[in-house]
């Protein structure tokens, strides 16, 4: 692009047109860019924070894989030594895990139920780190102690020392006919972690479970945990090679990856519905050029016959649609970054100032909203952005390098 035909493109974006809707035009496509860029910006950081939030929570709380020789695993510490034999794998514990309906003061609420040893569970977990209310190491064997979450203390309104009834999906035959299986267990515990765990998990010790489920010594499995999650997947691979025939690994990307999938794929459809705002205003940069260059064809007809090439005029009005729209872009990014940076401080400003909550952490498990700007994602919107304005640019100016000088001159 030559230096006359930048200088020409500038001077036309910075001159005042003769048709007010030519100029309410460009200022709505310019107005349009800037606003969809911001708007990427910060709801892809959003998105970005509560993926990282998910991420923290559940992924720290939840195994990070687990090995299991079918139907159930009798000689747990020979597996649990052959993965912490792993250079990555940081712990491993047995478990035993199955279903009930916790019972209290005529409430009722369906959970996960998970027999751990207290003693190694916190190796795999960081539950033992977030208990708000009694003692995890009163979970004992023989005493029947459950420890429960926030939430689902909350609804079933039990204390720490109430008694709750935890019944199976199993029928127990007796003499007087057939009877859902049912125990009572004593709260010992409560944590809080800020995840979905919160309001849908119970943990008993490993010897209540074993006589809960009837399964003798066995066990179900053993829960392993990584130094680096991502690494589980060839972790659990190499401990399945080193381990009998019969053995059977599953990492987290199998039990929780529907739900990452699930939020990777509503990001891109969010980003797919806001790059239409930058389509919307790369159409209306299409039209302030098709507008300017019915605007200038006597301009354009004189620059022609002192000699300035079709490709000439052609890089004037792409340098004017690409400083309107680059223009609007770069607005954008200066608004949409330091917005998204400190979106979570004026959330609390905001409920400071309204008096009302946001977000509630017993439904959103946030007190505020989450952001994590990402140079990634910064960097992918900008391109996407250039390249739509770009590509909005090219066919008014094609058509102005078409213009014939003489066709133009002729009723001048």
């Amino acid at each position: 692009m030559s230096n006359l035909a930048r200088f020409i493109g500038l001077r036309y974006t910075r001159a005042k047109s003769s048709h007010q809707f030519l100029s309410f035009v460009s200022g709505f496509s310019f107005i349009g860019m800037m606003l969809g860029v911001m708007a990427l910006v910060v709801v892809l950081s959003v998105m970005n924070g509560f993926d990282r939030e998910l991420k923290q929570r559940l992924l720290a709380v939840i195994p990070h894989g687990f090995i299991a020789t079918e139907p159930y695993t009798e000689d747990w510490q020979t597996l649990a030594k052959l993965a912490k034999q792993q250079p990555d794998v940081i712990g491993a514990a047995p478990y035993i895990e199955g279903f009930g309906l916790l019972s209290h003061r005529g409430l009722n609420m369906d959970a996960a139920l998970v027999a751990v040893d207290p003693s190694l569970e916190r190796e795999v977990s960081i539950i033992d780190q977030h208990i708000i209310a009694g003692d995890m190491g009163k979970l004992q064997a023989g005493e029947y102690g459950v420890v429960i979450g926030r939430i689902l203390a909350q609804r079933l309104r039990a204390n720490i020392g109430d008694k709750i009834t935890l019944t199976l999906p199993e029928v127990s035959i007796t003499p007087a006919g057939a009877f859902p299986r049912s125990k009572r267990f004593t709260v010992v515990a409560v944590f809080k972690v800020g995840a979905q765990v919160d309001q849908s998990l119970a943990m008993i010790h490993l010897q209540d479970g074993k006589k809960l489920f009837k399964l003798g010594d066995k066990v179900h499995g053993v829960r392993v945990a990584f130094d680096d999650i991502y690494q589980a997947e060839a972790g659990l691979k190499a401990i399945q090679s080193a381990s009998p025939q019969s053995t059977v690994t599953k990492s987290w990307a199998q039990t929780q990856g529907s739900l990452f999938q699930a939020m990777k794929m509503e990001k891109i459809m969010i980003a797919i519905m806001l790059f239409l705002i930058i389509a919307v205003a790369a159409f209306n940069v299409i039209t302030s050029l098709v507008l300017m260059v019915a605007d200038k064809r006597s301009d354009i007809a004189v620059l022609r016959t002192m000699g300035m090439s079709q490709r000439q005029v052609m890089a004037v009005f792409v340098t004017q649609g690409m400083a309107l729209g680059g223009l609007g872009i770069l607005l954008g990014l200066l608004l949409g970054l330091p917005l998204a940076y400190w979106l979570g401080d004026l959330s609390l400003y905001i409920e400071s100032l309204s008096g009302q909550q946001l977000f509630d952490p017993d439904i959103y498990f946030i007190a505020e909203l989450p952001s994590e700007v990402r140079f990634n994602d910064v960097l992918i919107v900008t391109v996407i952005a250039f390249l739509i304005t770009l590509l909005a640019t090219l066919y008014p100016a094609y058509r102005a390098s078409r213009i014939e000088p003489a066709e133009a001159l002729r009723y001048e």
